[in-house]
């Protein structure tokens, strides 16, 4: 204390281990009231815990977010790992649930199927995806649409159930254009080329038959430009893709007609008005060539008899 009363620090033997304060009571003299005086001690806390105090303090909402961030991060992979085992319970859960309708009379007993000519029956049921604890009530018709659209050669599709037991559909198909045979195997397309089904012997004769490499891509053309020369499709057995680039057309009398890569659709009308006017493609020929503009080249066939006195 100094000569006016005023506070001092008593210093320990340590250093600032120990602070005291010590107040004198206004007004009354040092050696009356010594034993007035107030001694106010304070402890300096740990260190260590001081510096995360003040951490905390100063960092508290960026640690207040990361902390959130990990939980969700944390909680997100949970979940991601429990996700097989979640569904496969909920799997259980409809599958009882199923059976249990089934059972009571819900049972799906009778499909009808409408509409279809090129898809296989048995691809539609499969799509569904029923068995015989599926019940009509918990059969999911959005998801059997979605499945059955999936199929090549279907454009829509309805799907509605009839209770308690019988599921109708009604299908609508991609309009098939021709026959495509490659590798040995024949398929029926559609304008853009895309395989529908395969080919039934017989069921698909009326479609005109495109071969060879890339010919399904071109195919829609030909065959449009062909309809509007009607004299030029008796007979014709195929349409050759030649070299992905041009097209040959193939009779059943063995004639071949050659069509030039550019300008096909105006040689199909200068060959449709030789036939008009020379019944070409009924004569004994074995090769017309229309690949040079403004010039006809023809091959006759050459018969068995001319053959052997050729020899």
């Amino acid at each position: 204390m100094d000569c006016g009363g005023c506070e001092l620090q008593q210093v320990g033997q340590n250093g600032n281990d120990i602070s005291a304060v010590i107040t004198k009571p206004s007004g009354i003299s040092n050696a009356k009231n010594k034993s007035n005086l107030k001694l106010s001690v304070r402890k300096k806390g740990v260190p260590f815990f001081t510096a995360i105090n003040q951490f905390w303090v100063l960092h508290r909402k960026l640690l207040t977010r990361s902390l959130l961030v990990l939980l969700v991060i944390l909680l997100a992979v949970f979940i991601f790992q429990s996700r097989n085992f979640l569904n496969k319970g909920v799997e259980n859960i409809g599958f009882a649930l199923n059976k249990t309708f089934a059972d009571v009379g819900f049972s799906i007993d009778e499909i009808s199927i409408t509409g279809q000519s090129l898809t296989n029956e048995t691809d539609i049921v499969k799509s569904l995806g029923i068995n015989e604890n599926t019940s009509t009530l918990l059969f999911n018709v959005k998801n059997a649409r979605s499945s059955i659209l999936e199929l090549a050669s279907v454009l829509s599709v309805s799907v509605r159930k009839t209770y308690p037991n019988k599921i109708i559909i009604n299908i609508v198909e991609k309009t098939p254009v021709a026959r495509w045979r490659i590798a040995g195997k024949t398929y029926v397309i559609d304008s853009t080329g895309k395989k529908l089904a395969s080919s039934i012997d017989g069921a698909d004769e009326d479609l005109l038959l495109v071969v060879g490499e890339g010919a399904s891509d071109d195919a829609n053309a030909i065959v449009l430009a062909l309809k509007n020369y009607p004299s030029l499709n008796e007979g014709l057995l195929a349409i050759s893709r030649i070299a992905d680039r041009r097209w040959d057309l193939i009779y059943k009398s063995g004639l071949r007609v050659q069509l030039p890569e550019v300008g096909f659709v105006e040689a199909l009308a200068k060959l449709t008005s030789y036939q008009d006017e020379y019944s070409l493609l009924n004569r004994d020929l074995s090769l017309i060539d229309l690949r040079i503009n403004d010039e006809l080249v023809v091959r006759l066939i050459e018969h068995e008899q001319d053959a052997e006195i050729a020899q």
